[in-house]
């Protein structure tokens, strides 16, 4: 059905609205494949290639094969309800998982992901690195996918910022996505979700190295983001503003130039035009056609703010990681979104910011990480207290394993940073120049999934 107004688009996000009892959370993450024997990226095509994995792949899962132009750049399981196997753009392997009711499951759904990869990855010679960017590929070794959505982007994103390209091709994020319950839930996590995204950032700051030595930065990935693209990345101050609802998001991302539309399977290149004027039928790239929901759905996922809202709302601040804190980060964000207490707490603590500090803190974090300060606070500190938040959060969950833990353990890898003021880009650059004699193989052993 084509549309032609505003409240159309503002009723589609409210439509994700949902009673608590049906509250998940869904984990996505992203890893870095890599040749076992030579540290290589590894090719699209070929005996040991991303085709061939995820072919092998499809042939044990059964999973629907997702193919364009003839390739195979994906699987997803049915109807979604096991989640999708997908590619970024130079073929950082993805994991968007099930919306999952608990963080066991979540943590069962990576267990069971990672150990079907390495068997059948294994076989070919290739592992995958669990780092926030690629430490030592240079960008013309780098093998570019072939999905046509990215060769919109590669076209566009080098005019908005210098380092769109970087951003898509040498980064890798671990990402929650969370549920709410009414507009004014959607309002308070928005707002609870920004203010503690650089926090995210600092705890999981896992990206210090390129071109075969340390950048500068504690989150190299994070830094990308400032000089990508300021008309869809950021951190959204207007979602603080009095009166934020729905409609004001709309209003965000019908201002944000298009990419693409979809039609019949094909990608036309959109790049730089404008919705508004989509919803009148003056598309220069579709003359007298009207969008429909989906085309409204494909704009949203072409937004790349800190926190992202569509019918859920996705957390995007993590450089990825090992194993241990894939889970991390939801039960992070579970802890603290998904009971009331925990999240009127975090609320009152972050309704103490100015956006003027929150937007130093995101400048200063890719860089200091917790060492940083918020209004003249030790970030550290202020993580010690969010913790704890969460943890609480977690208890009152009360959702018990087999083992008789609740979820509250999954946080313990972001205590011990916290404990230890040391980030794992800070850990890894200690080796580096101790241990590995600024020698960068031995990131593929420590960093290995």
């Amino acid at each position: 059905m084509h549309i032609t107004n505003i409240d159309a688009l503002t009723a589609w996000l409210e439509a994700g609205c949902k009673p608590r009892e049906q509250w998940r959370v869904g984990t996505e993450h992203e890893k870095f494949p890599f040749l076992l024997d030579t540290h290589a990226p590894v090719p699209y095509e070929g005996g040991r290639s991303i085709r061939a994995l995820l072919e092998e792949l499809q042939s044990i899962l059964g999973w629907e094969p997702l193919v364009e132009d003839g390739n195979l750049i994906g699987l997803r399981g049915a109807n979604c309800g096991k989640g999708c196997i997908t590619l970024e753009p130079a073929g950082q392997f993805e994991l968007s998982g099930a919306p999952l009711k608990t963080i066991h499951e979540t943590h069962a759904e990576l267990a069971e992901h990672m150990e079907l990869l390495h068997r059948v990855a294994g076989e070919m010679g290739i592992g995958f690195l669990g780092i926030g960017a690629t430490p030592e590929w240079t960008f013309a070794q780098l093998p570019l996918m072939p999905k046509p959505r990215y060769s919109i982007m590669r076209r566009y994103i080098p005019t908005r910022g210098a380092l769109g390209l970087e951003m898509m091709h040498r980064t890798a994020t671990v990402q929650s996505n969370l549920d709410f319950g009414s507009e004014a839930d959607m309002v308070r996590k928005m707002r609870v979700g920004l203010a503690l995204q650089p926090l995210v950032t600092a705890l999981f700051a896992n990206s210090p190295f390129l071109d075969g030595k340390p950048n500068g930065y504690l989150s190299w990935r994070s830094a990308v983001w400032l000089d990508t693209d300021p008309d869809r990345t950021g951190m959204l101050p207007f979602v603080f503003d009095e009166g934020f609802d729905f409609h004001s998001y709309v209003q965000y991302a019908l201002d944000v130039p298009m990419y693409f539309v979809r039609r019949e399977g094909r990608y036309i290149d959109a790049a730089g035009q404008s919705f508004r004027d989509f919803l009148e039928g003056r598309l220069p790239a579709l003359p007298g056609e009207l969008p429909t929901l989906d085309d409204w759905a494909d704009h949203l996922t072409t937004l790349f703010p800190e926190v992202r809202l569509k019918r859920f709302i996705e957390m995007r601040g993590a450089d990825m990681g090992g194993p241990r804190m894939v889970p991390a980060l939801s039960a992070f964000w579970v802890g603290l979104l998904y009971d009331q207490v925990a999240l009127d707490a975090a609320y009152d603590l972050i309704r103490r910011w100015s956006v003027a500090d929150l937007l130093k803190l995101r400048e200063d974090v890719p860089r200091l990480a917790l060492r940083a300060e918020i209004a003249g606070r030790a970030l550290r500190e202020v993580a010690r207290e969010v913790l704890a938040i969460a943890a609480e959060g977690l208890k009152r969950r009360n959702h018990v394993n087999a083992k008789g833990q609740d979820e509250r353990h999954y946080l313990e890898p972001l205590r011990e940073i916290v404990d230890e003021a040391r980030t794992h880009a800070e850990e890894l650059l200690h080796r580096y120049h101790h241990e590995w004699h600024e020698d960068i193989a031995p990131v593929y052993d420590v960093c290995v999934m």
